[in-house]
């Protein structure tokens, strides 16, 4: 594991177990709408390294475990910062607004970071092969990552479950705009790839300009 990788994990790890010891810093740090609307701004950065249990931390971080050093081998520590900085404040801002007339949406954890890091690998290696635990078969990248995004869309709009489906969603777009800003010749290379990718954000923006009128 890459020294930088595990900087990050490490932060996580400090704050997140801070966080299951005193809940009054949880609450302080966590995202929360009406706090952010009174100027606790934050927050949008905060809440992304703390965590629900042990499970929903281990999950992000064997993720980012996973995919952080194909950033950093590609693109150096530098831009994996960014993306992984981007690609979090991208997600919370994407919560944020979905969510704006709810003063009482909380939500906390590094998902909508780890899908941003996740999405730039996808863009750099859209052919790698990627397993999930319940298909026993490799997936190719590309096909995964829009399925994902899909996936988040309609989780979005049907609030499946306790999940920050507009986090994740936020997060790989915004990871994949400041992977493309960094590393552009992905337009040349993989071009279909960002094609592909943008099919579930097109439709992210008519379903809510549809919502809106």
């Amino acid at each position: 594991m890459n020294i930088h990788t595990l900087i990050v994990i490490i932060t996580n790890l400090l704050v997140t177990y801070r966080g299951f010891r005193d809940d009054l810093f949880f609450n302080t740090y966590k995202f929360n709408v009406a706090a952010i609307q009174n100027q606790d701004r934050v927050r949008l950065i905060s809440s992304a390294f703390l965590h629900v249990n042990w499970q929903h931390f281990i999950f992000n971080m064997f993720t980012l475990y996973v995919f952080g050093d194909i950033i950093i081998f590609q693109l150096g520590s530098l831009n994996f910062y960014v993306i992984y900085i981007v690609s979090l404040i991208a997600g919370n801002l994407l919560s944020y607004y979905i969510h704006k007339n709810e003063p009482f949406y909380t939500a906390v954890g590094a998902s909508g970071a780890v899908t941003g890091v996740v999405y730039a690998a996808i863009l750099l290696f859209p052919d790698m092969p990627l397993f999930l635990f319940f298909i026993p078969i490799p997936i190719p990248a590309y096909l995964l990552g829009v399925g994902y995004l899909l996936f988040s869309l309609y989780g979005m709009k049907k609030r499946l479950g306790n999940i920050g489906h507009d986090a994740h969603f936020g997060g790989a777009v915004g990871g994949s705009l400041i992977t493309l800003f960094v590393a552009p010749w992905i337009l040349e290379q993989h071009l279909w790839v960002v094609v592909l990718l943008a099919v579930p954000i097109v439709l992210l923006f008519i379903l809510n300009g549809a919502k809106n009128n």
